[in-house]
């Protein structure tokens, strides 16, 4: 058993221990008819704030099950990680947690078997890529709750102003085509590299598949500072960052402001997700979406992500839990999705996203989606490693690449040693 898992077995221990001797079995979470929700916030304003929706399903639960309680929490990208371990340590154990990974808690022992908290019906109801990618040595923890893939946006408007005829399919024609946008002064941003903390760890993923390289290798052993992805980030700072073709300082830029500069009709062209089609519809940019490019011809394989649903044993409240989750993903998936404009994770969403006529927008998404590459989601160190990219792998695209992604596989392989 590894030192982590000890360490958190015994705290929980005692945590469990603490709350009987105050005569009560409810667990971190308290009232054993009251589930803990804490889910991450995927608005960019008031109006599409995800506690909107979560309000609205726990109002809905409530009505269909007298007896339960639902306790939510919303908290942003950027801090969800950081207070959840913070609630974890306190003994304030959330039930439920919708976030970006679960490998960590399932090396800590903390979560039920997708099978412990789901009914048959619902289970088999997942997209079984999805629902595969929930597992960690064969056994699902992790309940897909979105997934998308990854495309290159650009701005027909600036491209026509620019005199750029055709989307890049390569680096070379990608820089190319910035540097016609900075002459012709047609945008702001030529190019949008978010490389800030709000989720450095795509983009960077995204430009090291161009390149033949990426996280890890076949055997699942971390390759951060390989050859290849040193290159690229060295192309990087010489043909995007250096002359002034991207942000000052990517670094400290979110994919939260590339988004909204997009959307304002400052950018030429950017990775985006399926969000991305609705701002963009809002802000009245002339769009369009194409395979991102690589260093020789666009990607063949792009990047997926999942983001996940946990449930917590400390609390004790499976039956509960299982009511909750088989009433959202029967009955209020295809609502978050299509506020979001989101690919589902539940085939009957998928159908009826795909029949009604109303998110033909969506696929090229769903077309890339078939050979994406994930985040190594299983490794229980990889929530870890991604808080680690998150807070210093931006720096690759201005400082010695060799040296910060030097210094992100050594934390890497300390990680994976403890884990």
């Amino acid at each position: 058993m590894n030192k982590r898992a000890v360490a958190a077995g015994a705290a929980v221990l005692a945590m469990a221990l603490s709350v009987t001797a105050c005569g009560g079995d409810d667990g971190g979470s308290g009232d054993k008819n009251t589930i803990k929700l804490v889910a991450a916030d995927y608005g960019d304003k008031k109006s599409n704030a995800s506690k909107i929706y979560w309000d609205e399903v726990a109002k809905d639960f409530e009505k269909k099950h007298k007896d339960i309680k639902v306790d939510v929490q919303v908290i942003n990208w950027n801090d969800i990680d950081k207070q959840v371990k913070t609630m974890i340590q306190s003994g304030n154990v959330p039930d439920l947690l919708q976030t970006g990974g679960y490998a960590d808690k399932v090396a800590d022992d903390l979560l039920y078997k997708a099978d412990d908290v789901l009914s048959p019906k619902t289970k088999q109801n997942l997209i079984p890529s999805f629902a595969k990618a929930g597992e960690v040595d064969g056994t699902q923890y992790g309940i897909p709750w979105v997934s998308s893939s990854r495309v290159l946006f650009y701005n027909k408007e600036i491209f026509k102003k620019a005199g750029v005829k055709n989307p890049p399919k390569t680096w070379d024609e990608l820089a190319d085509a910035a540097k016609k946008i900075k002459k012709s002064k047609a945008a702001d941003t030529p190019y949008a590299l978010p490389l800030g903390p709000e989720e450095a760890q795509g983009e960077m993923m995204m430009w090291e598949l161009g390149n033949g390289g990426g996280y890890t290798d076949g055997s699942g052993k971390y390759t951060i500072d390989s050859k290849k992805n040193v290159e690229t980030f060295k192309w990087l700072q010489d043909n995007l960052v250096k002359p002034g073709l991207t942000y000052s300082n990517p670094g400290t830029t979110d994919r939260k402001e590339a988004f909204a500069d997009f959307a304002a009709g400052k950018v030429g062209m950017l990775n985006g997700h399926p969000s991305l089609v609705q701002m963009a519809k809002e802000g009245k940019v002339d769009y369009g979406v194409v395979t991102i490019p690589g260093k020789d011809g666009p990607l063949k394989s792009t990047l997926g992500v999942a983001d996940w649903m946990m449930a917590f044993k400390d609390g004790g409240k499976q039956k509960q839990i299982k009511k909750f989750l088989d009433f959202v993903y029967s009955k209020k998936m295809l609502k978050f999705d299509e506020m979001y404009n989101f690919p589902p994770v539940t085939q009957d969403a998928l159908k009826t996203m795909q029949s009604n006529g109303k998110h033909e927008d969506l696929k090229p998404f769903f077309d890339e989606l078939e050979n994406a590459k994930f985040y190594p989601l299983g490794d229980p160190a990889w929530d870890i490693v991604s808080a680690e990219i998150k807070k210093t792998g931006g720096k690759a695209a201005k400082e010695d690449p060799k040296k910060v992604l030097g210094d992100l596989q050594k934390k890497a392989e300390e990680a994976a040693a403890n884990n």
